[in-house]
């Protein structure tokens, strides 16, 4: 039996799959990695690999993809497939690095009442950035989450893995989307370029959070590309 494990990005959780759920159970059994225990990419990756099965097609989706890498250049005989969705390789930048900074002392000394609403509406694409359904959704993820995650992520800085990807030998599949405001479609043009043979494309009229925007969508571009790979 083939096995899915999927990586959620910056302060969401396994529903953010939840309009694919059915669908992605039809190619294999389901694990949702949990990112929200641990302080760093390299230690969510030691955690995603204990808990996954022995071997797996992995995904990861926006900060879940920079794990993905980590977990594929880490345990490369136990990823069969590597899907990156939304994702980058570049390292944090200084701008990146004193944003965060100010968002934890901030955190720190305040309750937590989720991400704010320009942070919510910068994921999605510019005409569904007011939508009330998609935005309920994004925030009650961030909220289960709560104070002690959003801490611990916003501790986890990123460093480069753009050379090391040449190491990556699993087939492979790199989905952007073209109104994407927080990670462009050159970043994975980048990660397609280091990878042999990788597989890219792009979801058209579509923000940061495809996999709730263009479920149907994506399901059939991962669907194909599994078929098409023989994983």
């Amino acid at each position: 039996m083939r096995n899915l494990v999927l990586l959620p990005g910056f302060m969401l959780n396994e529903h953010l799959w939840d309009d694919m759920r059915a669908d992605l159970a039809t190619l294999g059994g389901l694990t949702f990695g949990d990112l929200g225990q641990d302080i760093g990419v390299q230690a969510m990756a030691d955690a995603v690999l204990r808990q996954a099965p022995e071997r797996f097609v992995l995904f990861g989706f926006s900060m879940g993809g920079f794990v993905a890498q980590a977990i594929t250049l880490k345990a490369p005989g136990r990823v069969l497939g590597l899907a990156l969705l939304n994702t980058s390789s570049r390292p944090q930048t200084a701008q990146e690095s004193a944003s965060t900074k100010a968002q934890i002392e901030i955190a720190e000394r305040t309750p937590f009442k989720g991400l704010t609403s320009r942070a919510l509406a910068s994921s999605l694409h510019p005409d569904r950035s007011t939508d009330p359904v998609l935005l309920k959704r994004l925030q009650a993820m961030a909220l289960s989450n709560g104070k002690d995650v959003f801490l611990r992520q916003l501790q986890t800085l990123r460093d480069s893995n753009a050379e090391q990807l040449r190491q990556v030998r699993c087939p492979t599949l790199i989905v952007a989307s073209d109104q994407d405001k927080l990670r462009s479609v050159e970043e994975s043009q980048e990660m397609a370029a280091q990878i042999a043979h990788a597989r890219f494309e792009l979801v058209r009229d579509c923000g940061h959070m495809t996999p709730m925007e263009k479920p149907g969508e994506l399901f059939g571009i991962v669907r194909d590309w599994i078929v098409a790979s023989g994983i």
